[in-house]
């Protein structure tokens, strides 16, 4: 049964994408077959996928568009009242992994927020449009199973609307990306009001026999947290600057005493042993990733996590002597610390929720 992990934080420009990427790229070198999902409007994702930015890259995406094959086209039979049920999505096969896929994202997508936000009200109005809050949950449970995917993983907006609201609450798990600076911190403190009442309104949802009954119904809400990932911050010598140190600490410390009580009075925790197995401490900081802003560039134009570029496509950077021994050594350490990553989200994830009480 496929495992659905949505990575959200309402604050941009966390790296939210390249974590995407790079994980679910791990993830199928481990064995496991992997959906990429692009829900964002900006499709960053789809564009890091499929080469956007380059003339070949760019008409192979717009090949692509003239299909079936985006988030956007594959909901149309729910949100614009097709005669036709939702169908899987056929994904793209992503070049130089087996086992990884695209479901590629749509600008259009988020057309479709007002008429769910609407639905979702849980209104009287909800009768007309009651096949719309478990719409993509059949998606994506149809895509998977045509897939036989292990795993899906959500790449969504910055945003607070009701597509992804839906998105999250109707995930198995999810992950918080972060930087290390004062608006993360704002962010999780921001997170602990917010996701109390999307889950409280999730289960609600899931309640309701309208929707329950639904041509799409939508699903029981069984969302739990996976952890945080700390990133884009610069190291000196082996280790953390003073000033991002310190930001480190206070994320760390706000997801510990402010975000992990709320969620876990929602109960959208797992088992505090089951964190421990796998090495993950009570800030429940899954890894903490620092800045490879070059290589992160050099992996975007050849659509490969930074751990799989070459040494060709480290020379067509015209690096040379010590800067590419320098490069090849943070590829190992990028390598190391995805493959850590992707371990500890297998061992999360691969038993029954084992939830706290």
């Amino acid at each position: 049964m496929v495992q659905k992990i949505a990575l959200f934080n309402h604050k941009g420009g966390v790296s939210k994408t390249t974590t995407t990427f790079n994980l679910g790229w791990m993830l199928a070198s481990k064995g496991k077959r992997v959906i990429l999902v692009d829900t964002d409007p900006q499709c960053n994702l789809t564009g890091m996928a499929l080469g956007q930015g380059t003339e070949s890259g760019e008409e192979r995406i717009e090949a692509i568009y003239s299909t079936d094959s985006n988030i956007r086209t594959g909901l149309t039979p729910a949100f614009e009242s097709q005669p036709r049920a939702i169908e899987a999505v056929d994904c793209i096969p992503i070049e130089g992994q087996d086992g990884l896929f695209l479901l590629p994202g749509h600008v259009g997508f988020a057309e479709y927020e007002v008429t769910l936000g609407i639905a979702q009200e849980l209104s009287g109005s909800i009768q007309a449009l009651k096949n719309l809050p478990g719409s993509i949950t059949d998606l994506l449970n149809k895509t998977a199973e045509n897939f036989s995917a292990d795993y899906i993983l959500i790449d969504m907006s910055p945003s607070l609307g009701a597509i992804n609201q839906n998105l999250l609450m109707t995930s198995d798990f999810f992950i918080v990306p972060t930087t290390a600076d004062f608006f993360s911190v704002m962010a999780i403190d921001s997170l602990a009001k917010i996701l109390p009442k999307w889950y409280a309104w999730g289960k609600q949802a899931s309640s309701l026999p309208v929707l329950k009954g639904a041509s799409y119904p939508f699903p029981d809400i069984t969302l739990r947290f996976l952890g945080t990932i700390v990133q884009n911050f610069r190291i000196i010598r082996g280790k953390e600057t003073a000033a991002f140190e310190t930001w480190i600490q206070r994320v760390e410390e706000d997801v510990a005493n402010k975000l992990i009580p709320v969620l876990r009075q929602n109960n959208m925790m797992l088992s505090e042993q089951l964190y421990r197995e796998n090495g993950i401490a009570q800030s429940c900081t899954l890894t903490k990733i620092p800045n490879f802003n070059s290589l992160i560039a050099l992996s975007q134009e050849h659509q490969a996590p930074v751990y799989a570029l070459t040494p060709e496509q480290l020379r067509s950077a015209k690096w040379q002597g010590k800067v590419v021994v320098k490069a090849q050594e943070k590829q190992k350490q990028f390598e190391s610390t995805f493959s850590d990553l992707a371990d500890k989200i297998i061992g999360l994830t691969s038993l029954s929720y084992a939830v706290s009480a």
